[in-house]
């Protein structure tokens, strides 16, 4: 496929827009811009967009495993929204990296998320892409539990999910969406560098002498 038949596939995608599919690009456009902004109000805008698209890949789209995701997104939105408000000690939650056992736990949940997903879509569903759809959906769930205990890590999951449903989405016929996630992609390597600069500053800060001095009174 050349340049100029992409582009043409593209503006036809645009131009077949739904509405409630446009509503649900924009509000989750909104909600990664507030995720980058640390803002809870990624929350809120993020339910909108997810509620849709369980709607879309479940009853369009067989995306199956995408459905699920969003459905995920919602129940997982609602704990992050509280979980980002309080944690267990009354306080806002920090926000911090990745120690070992994270890691561990991500990759070990990341690794069976996707084989459980891909046996089912091969056995149960009448999917067409099983590997790319159960890949993209076991990414984003990693990223998506990672982003409610507001840890770093997060976007880079958000990276693969984003990359690969770029063609997922735009086989399936859901250029817009298809073209979100390029956008998405965007978004995701700048909230990554926008958080690790956060976290480079909160390190400068509780290492500086006013703060040890601060401390020491």
């Amino acid at each position: 496929m050349n340049l100029e038949t992409l582009t043409l596939e593209l503006l036809n995608g645009i131009k077949a827009t739904t509405w409630q599919e446009f509503i649900a690009v924009c509000f989750g456009i909104i909600s990664v811009l507030y995720s980058r902004k640390e803002n809870i109000l990624v929350y809120p805008t993020g339910i909108i967009s997810t509620i849709l698209y369980t709607w879309f890949c479940f009853g369009w789209w067989n995306l199956y495993a995408e459905g699920s995701l969003n459905f995920y997104y919602t129940i997982m939105s609602i704990y992050g929204w509280y979980a980002w408000t309080k944690n267990k000690d009354g306080d806002v939650l920090p926000m911090t990296f990745n120690n070992k056992r994270d890691w561990f736990i991500c990759s070990i949940f990341f690794v069976v998320s996707w084989v459980i997903l891909y046996v089912v879509l091969i056995n149960y569903t009448k999917s067409t892409v099983p590997f790319g759809d159960s890949f993209a959906s076991a990414t984003a769930y990693t990223g998506m539990w990672q982003m409610a205990r507001k840890k770093v890590e997060n976007w880079m999951w958000w990276v693969f999910t984003n990359i690969v449903s770029i063609p997922l989405y735009f086989y399936k016929g859901a250029v817009f969406t298809s073209f979100q996630y390029v956008v998405f992609t965007v978004l995701a390597v700048m909230g990554w560098i926008e958080w690790k600069k956060k976290m480079a500053a909160m390190d400068n800060s509780s290492t500086s002498p006013s703060h040890k001095l601060m401390i020491s009174d």
